[in-house]
């Protein structure tokens, strides 16, 4: 019995040094390594490790691990396997480490970081990834209050500024009269973003704006293919919206829109109302 709670006291002891001895490090072979708050190269920088430093693997996420950073809000961060070597707590190389570890856990949807190519070698990697979706021509519909549709377009000159294109066509109705108004319009104008803040999935891209419009509305009686009158105008809205892009499908941007808009109206009872919500939908071809 004594000799038996001798063991348990001995492996006790033991315990740590065996737990640290099986500790897997990432040990920094770059310069500087940059510490992500998340496991993709979208995520904000809050931190970086010199060269040298060994890091504590607490998960490996295949092209990413997970490492104790103490000034992170969660405590953690995460770091390209690009950016260093995996030893031992003795420091010495392991060999046999695979890059995709059996640990569950998801890494981003958006594009990973490439590998880096070493000090004096000029040859840059054939596939160099951005940090974030390129979007700048984008090709689309939408569907607008109350019965309105067209093809839009948008054209991004940086992360803050676009210059939006559209062509809609709406049909309006009244409550006193079974004619309707048949309503064209093109739209041309500026977005503003201030800030496009990013997850591992989802891109949000905020935006305020304002559009000048030129329209053309035909008065249509009752009787199929009868027109009354015509009239032309011009008109302008002010919106405010979000364009959405997921890591599934980063060409794709989906927006919601909510404006005022002031349109002439030259036909009694067929005003358009102030308010509009919009949804659109661009691929970004570019």
């Amino acid at each position: 019995m004594l000799r038996r709670a001798t063991a348990v006291v001995f492996m006790l002891i033991l315990t740590p040094e065996l737990v640290r001895a099986q500790e897997t490090m990432l040990r920094v072979s770059v310069p500087s390594a940059d510490v992500h708050k998340g496991p993709s190269v979208v995520t904000p920088v809050i931190g970086q490790a010199a060269r040298g430093t060994a890091l504590t693997v607490s998960q490996n996420l295949g092209s990413w691990v997970k490492v104790p950073w103490p000034a992170a809000p969660d405590g953690v961060g995460y770091v390209h396997v690009t950016m260093g070597q995996f030893v031992s707590a003795t420091g010495q190389p392991v060999t046999g480490m695979s890059s995709r570890s059996s640990t569950t856990g998801s890494g981003s949807r958006f594009p990973q970081m490439p590998p880096r190519v070493p000090a004096g070698n000029q040859i840059a990697p054939r596939d160099q990834v951005s940090l974030r979706p390129s979007h700048v021509l984008g090709l689309g519909g939408l569907v607008a209050s109350p019965r309105g549709f067209g093809v839009t377009a948008r054209v991004w000159g940086n992360k803050r500024l676009a210059i939006p294109f559209g062509f809609t066509r709406d049909t309006l109705t009244s409550a006193v009269s079974t004619d309707r108004v048949a309503s064209t319009r093109v739209e041309w104008g500026v977005l503003y973003s201030p800030v496009d803040p990013l997850s591992d999935y989802v891109w949000f891209h905020p935006y305020v704006g304002s559009t000048m419009s030129y329209g053309h509305q035909t008065l249509r009686v009752a009787a199929p293919g009868l027109d009354v009158a015509s009239e032309n105008g011009v008109g302008y809205r002010i919106f405010g919206g979000s364009e959405l892009t997921f890591a599934s499908v980063p060409q794709v941007g989906v927006s919601l829109e909510l404006g005022y808009r002031k349109y002439p109206t030259p036909f009694t009872g067929f005003e358009t109302k102030p308010l509009s919500l919009s949804l659109a939908g661009h691929w970004y071809v570019k």
